[in-house]
């Protein structure tokens, strides 16, 4: 028993690092994907795509969906880097898988491609929903358009689309323009309006709608024109991406090497673009193409190389990021004039566009905001197609310190000037006031002959009356002391 113990544990040694070979930042390749079919016809049948990811190193892993030893973790590590899900009929998936353990596989960053059909089962329609897409509600409904249709629907339903509305971007197909229509035959869904994070890559055309090819309509259908999404992807919060198809046929070897021409078209074309369609789909939904990876933030004074524990409110600073791009076989430099850095700190006190050497540095410079506190470097980037960067770093921002003020302050010029100028005069005032001396102020004053001698002086307030005799209608000139208001000399003139 101890030996059976021990042989375990040495198979759980060497088992674990094989199981921790998996998709990582760093390292995209050789990834390993577990390939879900209701029928092992499919692997003739649709084995173009597959070689097409054999060709570019992917290790597929065909089983039956419904395979009671399917399993997509051992010992606590996924055995697998991707999931192909093309068992739309599969009513419930055999071994521990669910709709819950794909979700979670999701979740931990792994990629899916799923695929449905009229015969889309509640699993399916359960799955797709998790990635927020709603397929027809309707089972027997498929997507029909009488304007749009290929010329080479034998069947006169005009079900087999020959769409050409696809998303404009170079990161999810590819640089090299999709000439040729691609041929869809298979079911419409639409996007939940409250996931932003899934994206319509062909849509249908706007006479396109949903209802039951084989019976009269009684009603208008409820998925019609542009709002019909026949491939759709999404790219979570985790970089984690997901593909979602209403048509196993668009995958099939029948459709990639059928000819097609759009009704209405004079262009025909002997090979549809299904196969640079969904090449150019699978390069980006197993992170061959639009994949980011950064480096750590660097930040410094001006001047300076070392990276500092704290910042001083005002201080010049450096501040750089590396960020380069997986090219399908190594890391190349990225090269945008969007990324920006935000110096945040419950709002961004700065935001600046970083410039870039076309090396793949990215940099930019600038002072420290007048605010102390506890602030953030933040890199936070988003674009169509490309993997999302999400970068922090902390760092403190303490005020001046007492010593660090400067001496004089020019805004504090007006209040300087006010100061010395009240000191400038009072002393001035101290001075008139204490030296200078008073002098006689001469008065000249008419008496009319009407006034009484009593009164008129009463009424002058100068000396009392008993002290100056004057006549009616005489001048006489006083001299009074300014400060005391006595009378120093009265003459008659």
């Amino acid at each position: 028993m101890m030996n059976l113990s021990r042989s375990v544990a040495l198979i759980s040694l060497f088992l674990l690092p094989l199981l921790s070979f998996s998709f990582s930042v760093d390292n995209p390749t050789d990834r390993r994907v577990l390939v879900l079919l209701d029928d092992l016809s499919l692997k003739s049948s649709h084995s173009i795509f597959f070689n097409t990811l054999k060709s570019r190193g992917f290790d597929l892993d065909f089983k039956l969906a419904e395979d009671s030893k399917l399993a997509l973790q051992r010992y606590g590590q996924y055995l697998y880097d991707g999931l192909i899900i093309f068992a739309p009929s599969t009513e419930r998936l055999g071994g521990s898988l669910d709709s819950k353990s794909i979700a979670d596989f999701v979740d931990s960053g792994r990629d899916l491609i799923l695929s449905a059909d009229t015969s889309a089962s509640d699993l399916i329609r359960g799955i797709a929903t998790e990635c927020g897409v709603d397929f027809d509600e309707d089972s027997s409904a498929m997507v029909i358009d009488h304007t749009s249709f290929s010329v080479s629907d034998v069947d006169g339903d005009h079900t087999l689309i020959a769409a050409d509305d696809l998303v404009k971007s170079d990161v999810i197909l590819g640089k090299t323009k999709i000439e040729a229509p691609v041929l869809f035959r298979g079911v419409a869904h639409s996007l939940n309006p409250t996931n932003n994070l899934v994206l319509k890559v062909l849509s249908a055309s706007p006479s396109a709608y949903s209802a039951n090819p084989s019976s009269k309509l009684s009603s208008p259908p409820q998925l019609t024109g542009s709002a019909i999404s026949l491939v759709s992807v999404m790219q979570a919060r985790n970089n984690a991406r997901v593909v979602i198809s209403g048509s196993l046929q668009l995958f099939s070897d029948r459709l990639i090497r059928s000819g097609v021409q759009k009704a209405g078209s004079p262009n025909q074309y002997e090979k549809s673009g299904n196969e640079q369609f969904v090449t150019e789909l699978s390069k980006w939904v197993f992170h061959e193409r639009g994949h980011l990876k950064a480096g750590s933030l660097v930040h410094h004074r001006v001047g300076e190389t070392d990276e500092p524990a704290i910042y001083r409110i005002k201080d010049d600073l450096e501040f750089s990021v590396e960020i380069y791009e997986w090219s399908g076989k190594s890391w190349e430099p990225y090269v945008a004039n969007d990324v920006q850095v935000q110096f945040y700190m419950m709002s961004p006190y700065v935001l600046k566009t970083l410039s870039t050497d076309k090396k793949g540095l990215f940099y930019t410079s600038f002072k420290v905001p007048d605010v102390y506190g506890v602030f953030q470097f933040k890199v936070e980037y988003e674009k169509l197609g490309y993997s999302t960067l999400s970068l922090s770093k902390q760092i403190p921002v303490r005020p001046y310190r007492h010593n660090e003020y400067e001496r004089f302050i020019p805004t504090a010029y007006p209040y300087y000037g006010a100061c010395f100028t009240t000191m400038a005069g009072f002393f001035v005032f101290s001075f008139v006031y204490l030296y200078h001396k008073y002098l006689p102020i001469p008065i000249s004053l008419s008496i009319p002959a009407s006034c009484n001698e009593s009164s008129c002086l009463d009424s002058l307030t100068l000396l009392p009356t008993d002290q100056i005799f004057l006549r009616s209608s005489s001048t006489i000139s006083v001299s009074v002391d300014s400060e005391q208001g006595n009378l120093i000399e009265a003459i008659t003139l």
